[in-house]
């Protein structure tokens, strides 16, 4: 067996990065993943010359220039703007809640206007402090907004009622009284052109790096330990101490995507369905990430359904409550302590809702501690 200075399980954003910043000081890297695609969850495939985000949408955005250079060595961005919209039952609402969202929900047409129509509404919890979600949507934004746009999509969302949801999981909601249909606020913003996929190819391609896909790091856990001087783990940090100290919750997500005979289904990106009726929270049309790119007479829309997550489906993202992160600090703490020559990282590894921007940030912080 070639002699390597790490393993690193998992061949997503975090373990290609560090893979890739490890060979640039001579590292050999073995880098084993469980799927048999690179890339992790921003893996892009190309139908009918449409680049299919294939779990889900994916749109990089930063405010951070370090990170934005970092990210432009390894593939051209085109200016994507993120601009979702929401259908209630047929009726279609601006994201984020902007002067377009409130004209269309109320019929106001000036910014006073509006901000006098969610003062009326938020009067409803006057004096009265948020027990749950709901009470918090509807103290920050009002009922009509709360019902219409939000209720339904975080229940589908999270698998519970917003009622028994905590309050503190919307400290704040995106209130623009401009007619601005910019999701986020953030300077850099845009999608690869020809897919994310690129970019962890590159950064894999030295060679001093191997890739294996198909590899489950659990089934050979004892021999990969052993035989491995530094290990990066991109996994649950719970399932690589075998659920000692219990079980942190995940998300999962379950997507159907096929081929339409048009040219265009939507005419957005991204729509979601905000009703607790229509089982999927949104619909993705692949081709508007790339301005209408690829087949003119065909388009390819994904759906994305929420559901809950049980040993053996794919976790998408952790559940941050107060249980959660407590316990989480308890499995960092184990880390410490009996597993000194790991590095855990990404969503599952640090049990954190990371955006691409801040997995690249994540990865670089442990690519300095590593090698200072």
């Amino acid at each position: 067996m070639k002699k390597y200075d790490y393993l690193v399980i998992g061949a997503g954003l975090f373990g290609a990065t560090f893979a890739y910043e490890a060979a640039k000081r001579g590292k050999r890297v073995k880098v084993i993943e469980k799927r048999d695609h690179i890339a992790g969850n921003i893996y892009t495939r190309e139908i009918d010359g449409i680049q299919v985000h294939q779990y889900g949408a994916h749109i990089f955005h930063t405010s951070n220039k370090k990170i934005w250079d970092y990210v432009n060595q390894f593939a051209e961005f085109n200016r994507y703007t993120n601009s979702p919209v929401a259908n209630y039952k047929g009726h279609m609402y601006n994201l984020p809640f902007n002067m377009n969202t409130f004209s269309e929900m109320w019929g106001v047409r000036t910014p006073q206007e509006a901000e006098d129509k969610i003062n009326e509404q938020r009067q409803e919890m006057a004096g009265k402090k948020p027990q749950n979600l709901e009470e918090q949507a509807i103290s920050l934004i009002g009922r009509d907004i709360y019902e219409k746009l939000i209720k339904g999509y975080t229940e589908k969302q999270w698998g519970q009622k917003a009622t028994e949801l905590p309050a503190f999981i919307i400290r704040r909601l995106p209130v623009r009284l401009t007619y601005d249909n910019n999701y986020f606020n953030d300077l850099y913003q845009g999608i690869p052109i020809g897919g994310y996929t690129q970019i962890v190819e590159k950064m894999l391609a030295s060679d001093l790096i191997d890739v294996e896909t198909g590899v489950d790091f659990f089934a050979k856990k004892d021999e990969y330990l052993k035989d491995y001087p530094k290990i990066v783990f991109t996994g649950m940090i719970d399932q690589f101490f075998d659920y000692q100290l219990g079980e942190l919750q995940y998300r999962s997500l379950h997507f159907e995507t096929e081929e339409k005979p048009v040219g265009n289904y939507q005419g957005n990106a991204v729509i979601n369905y905000t009703d607790a009726e229509t089982p999927y929270t949104r619909i993705i049309e692949h081709k508007h990430f790339e301005f209408s790119k690829g087949d003119k007479d065909k388009t390819i829309i994904t759906r994305e359904y929420p559901a809950d997550w049980h040993r053996g489906d794919e976790p998408y993202y952790p559940v941050n409550n107060q249980r959660n992160n407590e316990l989480y600090t308890k499995y960092a703490q184990l880390a410490k302590e009996k597993a000194d020559n790991v590095i855990f990282g990404g969503r599952l590894g640090q049990y954190r809702y990371y955006n691409m921007d801040q997995v690249l940030g994540a990865a670089l912080k442990s690519v300095d501690q590593e090698f200072k």
